[in-house]
């Protein structure tokens, strides 16, 4: 078993906080708490091995009438070491067929909850196909009823959203409802103080470990007073993931304000930050970059095709040589050829103007145009 949490990664635009029906700070708690997992490690008495039996047991109606009710069911495990039969709740038995449990699968079912997990395929049943929809998985070991460490990963979003999902009726009506109104429920400051105090008690009990994660906000600068505000106060938190802020501006006003600050960032939250130092790419990295891409896309370029591009970028922008590809793809193929030449992007690059050559343009012709 894996004993480490995949480190979570929540990636966000703040252009995404200004929504009609939710508040800007909720979202960004939101996805604060979606950048922090939890490790929850519980040993459970469980019954586990291959379904060698499923035999659901019958009898009457106790409303009476003509229908039949589940009152047990016997189920057979098997494990390396040895078979057992339970009679179990027919509750359980709706949790088995939930789970769509058939003779021949690998399960196991928590005494305590009567929860039922099926693991997969037993591969005694596996056949020669080289691919299938179904997962093998091998014989349990041991005896059929043990201990056993559950691990369960989840984010602090996903305890939130699942303690503030309304509980409401399970009748035809209160389930068109809940599909009819796809709104987003706001979860409280109080729930989260709850959910923030039971995850530090498991913490304690070294039931479970906190995971934080990163949380990459793009377009920062898209960020007004009051989200600034809210992020100096939830970067203090014990619970707080590692947060990267991205932007390509200047000295510009900080939304909502006439504030003027580097990158329109408030200079306090700045101070709390480490500014990773950047530099412009250089001939040979742009050439790579474009080699790079030109394979992701599946696109065929020779060498002096993409020394070309890599003085398009040097000229114009790594971007603009970047969108030239796919044109360039076009061109080679009504050409006949599956590869980009350096004649295909020459004749594209006369075709398509740049962001600095079509501001220039702009400027010189500008009595030509509606100002």
């Amino acid at each position: 078993m894996n004993n480490y949490m995949q480190v979570p990664f929540c990636p966000m635009v703040g252009s995404e906080v200004y929504s009609s029906e939710v508040k800007k700070t909720e979202v960004l708690m939101e996805n604060f708490r979606r950048a922090i997992g939890l490790r929850i490690k519980e040993n459970k008495e469980v019954y586990e091995g291959e379904v060698t039996e499923l035999s659901p047991e019958e009898t009457e109606s106790v409303t009476g009438g003509y229908g039949k009710a589940i009152s047990h069911v016997i189920i057979g495990l098997k494990t390396v070491k040895g078979t057992k039969q339970l009679k179990l709740d027919p509750t359980i038995y709706d949790a088995l067929v939930k789970e769509k449990v058939a003779v021949g699968d690998v399960i196991y079912i928590e005494a305590n909850s009567g929860a039922v997990k099926r693991v997969g395929r037993s591969d005694a049943f596996a056949t020669e196909f080289d691919l299938e929809a179904e997962e093998y998985v091998p014989l349990p070991k041991g005896e059929v009823h043990k201990k056993k460490e559950i691990v369960q990963d989840v984010t602090l979003h996903d305890l939130d959203a699942a303690n503030a999902r309304p509980q409401g009726g399970q009748d035809i009506l209160s389930l068109m409802g809940q599909m009819m109104k796809p709104r987003k429920t706001e979860i409280t400051d109080k729930l989260r103080q709850e959910i923030n105090k039971v995850v530090n008690r498991y913490v304690d009990e070294g039931v479970a470990e906190l995971v934080p994660g990163v949380l990459f906000i793009d377009e920062v600068h898209m960020l007004d007073m009051e989200c600034f505000s809210y992020l100096n106060r939830a970067l203090e938190s014990s619970l707080s993931p590692i947060v990267i802020f991205a932007t390509n501006r200047g000295i510009c006003t900080v939304r909502g304000t006439d504030m003027s600050s580097p990158h329109g960032i408030p200079v306090d939250l700045l101070d709390r930050l480490v500014i990773i130092r950047t530099e412009t790419y250089g001939p040979a990295e742009m050439i790579q970059i474009l080699a790079i891409r030109a394979q992701v896309e599946e696109i065929s370029i020779d060498e002096q095709s993409l020394a070309y591009l890599g003085e398009i970028g040097q000229q114009a922008s790594l971007r603009h040589a970047v969108q030239l590809l796919s044109p360039g793809s076009v061109v080679a193929k009504m050409n006949g050829r599956e590869g980009i030449c350096k004649a295909d992007l020459e004749e594209v690059s006369s075709l398509y103007l740049n962001a600095k050559s079509s501001a220039k343009l702009l400027q010189e012709q500008q009595d030509r145009y509606i100002s």
